[in-house]
């Protein structure tokens, strides 16, 4: 009997902790590393996967480097292989929290907020602030932000005879909206 009752007690602690939690696998990255004059360096990503607790304000994301698609086969390659390694680092993370979150404040309108927490990318980790539109949507809660990050802070080498086409500074946009 008291197993029973410490199963449901669990159960209904896990169902009132999912509550708070919102979440989508459809979220969008864009990469965007060009270099003006030259060939459009920009890959797009739509396999990110999202968590937000609305209670505590943290949010996660999670996606596979090996989902990014460019518009040309080879540069998508040169990627995968000699920039980001990725059977070697096959996935990046973000863990952070949404500074001064509350899910009461949200409305139709986009609020800004800022974002702390602590990006792995190529086997590294930077921390990082960014700023990003959060608000109510008929879907769920919207969020986009578009910052920029340093090939450099994550091991990132560029060959030598590409390096004036390909810029070391990757401006990222992620978009998503948790249901």
């Amino acid at each position: 009997m008291k197993r029973i009752l410490l199963l449901l007690l669990l159960f209904i602690l896990n169902t009132i902790d999912a509550q708070e939690k919102m979440m989508t696998t459809n979220g969008i990255i864009n990469f965007e590393a060009s270099i003006p004059l030259y060939e459009p360096v920009e890959a797009k990503n739509e396999r990110l996967i999202c968590i937000l607790n609305t209670k505590k304000g943290t949010i996660s994301f999670m996606t596979f480097i090996k989902q990014f698609r460019f518009k040309r086969e080879l540069m998508e390659e040169h990627f995968n292989k000699h920039y980001l390694e990725s059977d070697q680092y096959p996935k990046a993370t973000f863990k952070g929290i949404i500074e001064k979150f509350d899910l009461k404040d949200l409305e139709i309108s986009s609020k800004n907020y800022y974002i702390r927490g602590k990006i792995t990318i190529h086997g590294k980790s930077k921390t990082i602030r960014v700023a990003a539109k959060i608000k109510k949507d008929s879907k769920g809660l919207e969020l986009i932000t578009n910052f920029t990050l340093n090939t450099d802070h994550f091991n990132i080498e560029v060959p030598f005879i590409v390096r004036s086409k390909i810029s070391k500074k990757v401006t990222l946009t992620v978009y998503s909206i948790f249901q």
